[in-house]
């Protein structure tokens, strides 16, 4: 076990429930119906941002009632860290995106580099259109902040995990989503 997990324990312990699974689940109904609404027609291809986008896709998929192809990528800003770095380009995705229409799912949008990154990636493909899905927006005017189509819930500027968002690779698991205490940020050293 690495020294982590305890700490990883003591913050869930502490941390402040900012919705119930109750809660994401509505929420991800009324992405669902949105994007039905939208996509109903569409030569779809899905795309999960690997790792954060795992859980909120894999919820959301069987909600999409129109056929669709799935693929996803992987890149990262955070690394199982609690603060952004250099973006980190781990996959592309494999399925050809020309002439598609791609639904870009994510975890969450903070500063927005990732997220630009990836939807810049996607028109440079030659797609029919590329629309963006997100879990968790956060609720401030820092960074980037590309156009997102759905947003499931807005969360304050905490640091945030649970529903795919982690805690330096922990708690991706959490049933809601979680802010961690400010003093427990201080303390294990985040």
């Amino acid at each position: 076990m690495d020294d982590l997990h305890p700490k990883a324990a003591t913050v869930m312990d502490n941390a402040d429930c900012l919705y119930d699974d109750s809660a994401v689940e509505a929420a991800l109904v009324d992405m669902a119906n949105e994007i039905n609404r939208d996509m109903a027609d569409s030569n779809a291809v899905v795309i999960c941002v690997m790792n954060g986008g795992l859980v909120a896709s894999g919820l959301l998929l069987p909600r999409l009632r129109f056929p669709l192809r799935l693929d996803y990528m992987h890149a990262s800003r955070y690394r199982d860290r609690t603060l952004g770095d250099d973006l980190h380009w781990k996959v592309n995705p494999t399925q050809a995106l020309a002439g598609t229409d791609v639904l870009i799912i994510d975890d969450i949008l903070d500063e927005g580099y990732t997220l630009e990154a990836i939807i810049r990636f996607c028109r440079e493909q030659s797609p029919a259109s590329v629309r963006a899905a997100v879990l968790v927006q956060k609720a401030h005017d820092r960074g980037v902040r590309p156009p997102v189509d759905y947003v499931g819930l807005e969360v304050p500027d905490r640091y945030v995990f649970g529903y795919g968002m982690d805690y330096k690779g922990y708690w991706r698991n959490a049933p809601g989503i979680y802010a961690v205490q400010e003093h427990n940020m201080k303390q294990t050293g985040s």
